[in-house]
């Protein structure tokens, strides 16, 4: 059964708290304990010198915001799961501001999280567009990670609308979390 949700609708049920939809009664992500992924304290890289283009990937400090990005949305698309919920929303700085084009602006963590959790849970997941994601150092506070993505509804195969995001991570020690992010230039998928 193949449901079209307008790009527009689907990013502002995920980030806007816009309620409803028979979207909602799409069945659950099955979570795999074997995909399981401790959150927020990937091996960090112990030199940010790097060997390829960080734009690109090759360098350490892609790598790192390569897997943060997989651990953030491994979490994301199984967040109907408590510890997953968790995992997810551990990834994120007590502040951090989320800017949408469609949805608006949330001003903390807790804000923006309730909306994941009333919208996306068990509704959506969301997959990295292959070679889209580059990622750019930030002089003594971390990383700019930019990509596409697109969002599907659970148990479809094909997925009605994609974008393109901005995150900004802030480095303290070993630890990595999101400060800013900025989801925009939605459209269906093509």
């Amino acid at each position: 059964m193949n449901r079209f949700v307008p790009a527009a609708a689907l990013t502002a049920m995920l980030c806007a708290g816009m309620a409803g939809s028979a979207l909602a009664a799409s069945e659950k992500a099955a979570a795999s304990p074997a995909t399981q992924v401790e959150t927020a304290k990937p091996v960090a890289p112990k030199n940010d010198a790097t060997k390829g283009d960080p734009a690109k990937g090759g360098s350490a400090l892609y790598d790192t915001v390569a897997a943060l990005d997989t651990q953030m949305f491994d979490s994301f698309n199984r967040c109907d799961d408590p510890a997953q919920f968790e995992r997810h929303r551990a990834l994120f700085d007590d502040k951090v501001e989320f800017y949408h084009d469609n949805g608006g602006v949330t001003w903390t963590r807790e804000e923006m999280l309730g909306n994941v959790r009333k919208n996306v849970c068990g509704k959506f997941r969301r997959e990295l567009i292959p070679g889209t994601l580059r990622v750019y150092p930030i002089k003594d506070f971390g990383a700019m990670e930019i990509g596409e993505h697109r969002f599907c509804a659970t148990g479809e195969t094909t997925c009605a609308g994609r974008g393109e995001f901005i995150l900004v991570w802030h480095r303290v020690g070993e630890r990595w979390q999101v400060t800013r992010a900025i989801s925009y230039a939605h459209r269906p998928n093509d």
